[in-house]
């Protein structure tokens, strides 16, 4: 079983990157979206209710995941690195792989603001993520995030065996998912 964690801030392309590591590997893709744009209907996200609900559907899904007999899951959130409880909570979703014998491979994308920007438009990501089709909005909620969480690491603050560190500012997702790939033997 393999768990691979792609994380990075907003619109640095970690679904993208998803897409194309699940083309090339055969695991499945659990983008943070799924769940976030699910509940959405419903609740907004910074709800009690839309936290909770993400998070209980998150977690069923990877213990559930983690005891099949699938060959492994990729999954793409936002860490902000200030936030001990996400280190936690980072730390316990790779402990349920770990704990049914599995391998959790960390991966960690930047890319610069411009950037990211401009991918916050693109057609994948508005056809993927119905709560990001109000662009202005989106745009708005990266740039106060930008401000107010860390979300890539400072250099050796990952202490992890299995991790790679890409700025994927002019690399295709089609490339950095062989990157990964190779890296990992995936």
């Amino acid at each position: 079983m393999k768990l691979v964690l792609i994380f990075g801030p907003q619109a640095v392309g970690k679904m993208t990157v998803g897409q194309e590591l699940a083309k090339i590997t055969g695991l499945k893709l659990f983008h943070n979206h799924m769940t976030i744009d699910l509940v959405s209907n419903f609740f907004s996200y910074n709800s009690p209710e839309g936290r909770y609900l993400v998070n209980t559907y998150r977690m069923e899904m990877f213990e559930t995941v983690a005891k099949s007999n699938l060959e492994g899951l990729i999954f793409t959130f936002q860490w902000c690195f200030e936030d001990i409880l996400e280190w936690e909570q980072t730390e316990k979703v790779s402990n349920i792989f770990k704990e049914q014998g599995g391998e959790v491979y960390y991966v960690e994308l930047e890319a610069d603001l411009n950037e990211r920007l401009r991918r916050n438009e693109t057609s994948n990501r508005l056809e993927n993520k119905p709560t990001k089709r109000n662009v202005e909005q989106s745009k708005e909620f990266l740039l106060r995030a930008e401000k107010k969480h860390r979300c890539n690491s400072y250099p050796g603050e990952i202490q992890e065996k299995n991790y790679i560190r890409i700025n994927n500012n002019n690399i295709p997702a089609n490339e950095v998912a062989k990157m990964i790939k190779e890296k990992f033997d995936l």
